[in-house]
């Protein structure tokens, strides 16, 4: 018991440091109102405003997204371009193809198609390393027009993030997937079917309107050679759409004080919560994050508050990190039941894990954000970052309801969140956590996260955290 206190002590006093640094290298910037925005509104610390006028469409799963991503690349008239974290030219779109590297090469016979990876990490100790990504773009570009640059403008242990295609500077893709089938095959299906490999689960949206347009400046920031400025289409009738990223200062000559406003958009979004807050992510380790939603789990804004999160059951890294912070929340939340942490598994006998991958918030059916970065201090201030905001009522709901859907398996979760997830998903996601520890399977995909407790881990996390990222 004594060890806990000490344990939560120092956590906290580290993660103080951590912010104030934080706080103090923005402030250094001119960027210092990130942390001190007001609840709710478009982020102003940035340089896009909000777009009128977009067309958008949720995509969820590979299974989904990737042959549409596949369809408008094969139609580009002008151009088409690529930013990545990582690529795999075999990556099929869709089943039978075609693949990644296919379909590029085919492409560029006729137009520009320009690929921009990151470069790798500098040392053979973590991965994708450079040699691994050289590899990669020499079996990309072999016998092929493509253009393909490698970034190494990275801060010291970060990398580029960002998942972006553009086509035609007309339609953009916005999300969570990666074209590779590093660390797992993207190439899944919403049913989660277990089929001998690691499921994933993960999303993006498909964006026309003038919004697009920031997208191709984001795009054209990283190039290394000069492109000319995108043309912004004319209004579609759809909703406001505000490109929000995180560009770390000093890493591009067109941006040298960097911008942050993904993390503005959390915590304005965050300090606003009435009634709900539903988050997808590979990761929960921002403490600037978690300290928001621990204050709304003290002092509930509501009677019918809830927090829900969808995280993998094994991140590839961070877990302490993220356990130390779910421990905050579960410790805020005092037993009350507002809080409640979950996972995906493949269904049945042999099915694994399905890898949480998407990054995703909902905020009150009105406030709807998707995009490349994780609810880590990597995506908030040290990687390159794209997300898109919306507010906007039907198509935040829309986009739970879709998720919902294919998380809980019934169709019939459209009614008072606080109920759903009071009577559907807790029920639910605790029988089947349950049922695995019995019986070693599931047929439910939904399932409480595993190895959480009260006090746990709450120093390896802060120190993690001060050596990577402070």
């Amino acid at each position: 018991m004594v060890i806990s206190r000490v344990d939560d002590l120092l956590g906290d006093r580290i993660e103080r440091a951590v912010r104030a640094h934080h706080r103090r290298r923005l402030a250094r910037l001119g960027h210092e109102r990130v942390f001190d925005a007001p609840a709710g509104g478009w982020a102003d610390t940035g340089s896009f405003a909000p777009r009128d006028g977009n067309r958008i469409e949720l995509l969820v799963d590979g299974e989904q997204a990737l042959p549409r991503m596949a369809e408008d690349v094969g139609a580009a008239a002008s151009h088409v371009h690529l930013a990545g974290w990582f690529f795999t030219p075999g990556l099929l779109l869709g089943d039978g193809g075609p693949t990644l590297a296919a379909l590029l090469g085919e492409v560029a016979e006729r137009i520009p198609v320009r690929v921009l990876a990151w470069a790798g990490a500098p040392l053979p100790l973590f991965h994708p390393d450079r040699g691994e990504v050289r590899k990669m773009r020499d079996q990309l570009v072999h016998g092929t027009r493509i253009e393909m640059e490698l970034d190494a403008k990275e801060r010291p242990m970060h990398c580029h993030h960002e998942k972006l295609v553009l086509v035609d500077d007309r339609v953009a893709y916005v999300g969570g997937i990666d074209l590779t089938t590093f660390a797992g095959d993207r190439l899944d299906g919403s049913d989660h079917p277990a089929r001998g490999r690691l499921g994933w689960h993960d999303a993006c949206v498909r964006l026309e309107g003038p919004v697009v347009a920031d997208v191709a400046e984001h795009f054209r920031l990283r190039w290394a050679r000069e492109l000319p400025p995108p043309e912004r289409q004319e209004p579609l009738g759809g909703p406001a759409v505000q490109l929000v990223r995180t560009v770390p200062e000093a890493i591009y000559d067109g941006m040298p004080k960097g911008e942050f406003t993904i993390l503005e958009s959390y915590l304005r979004a965050l300090r606003g919560a009435e009634r709900l807050v539903y988050l997808e992510s590979q990761f929960l380790w921002s403490s600037e994050v978690t300290m928001v939603l621990a204050d709304k789990l003290r002092r509930p804004p509501s009677d019918d508050f809830r927090i829900v999160v969808v995280l993998p059951a094994h991140p590839n890294n961070g877990v302490d990190d993220t356990r130390g912070q779910l421990g905050v929340l579960l410790d805020a939340d005092g037993g009350a039941g507002r809080f409640l942490a979950s996972t995906l598994y493949q269904p049945g006998r042999g099915g694994g894990i399905v890898y949480v991958h998407a990054k995703i918030a909902i905020v009150d059916d009105g406030f709807f954000t998707i995009g490349s970065a994780n609810l880590n201090e990597h995506s908030f201030f040290n990687d390159t970052e794209v997300n898109v905001v919306l507010h906007d009522e039907e198509l935040a709901r829309a986009a739970r309801l879709r998720l919902w859907v294919e998380h809980l398996q019934r169709d019939d979760v459209d009614g008072d969140p606080a109920q759903v997830v009071d009577e559907m998903w807790r029920p639910l996601a605790e029988e089947h956590l349950d049922r695995r520890r019995r019986e070693g399977l599931s047929h439910h995909r939904l399932s409480l996260l595993p190895h959480v407790s009260r006090r746990s881990r709450a120093l390896w996390g802060p120190i993690n955290g001060l050596i990577v990222d402070g």
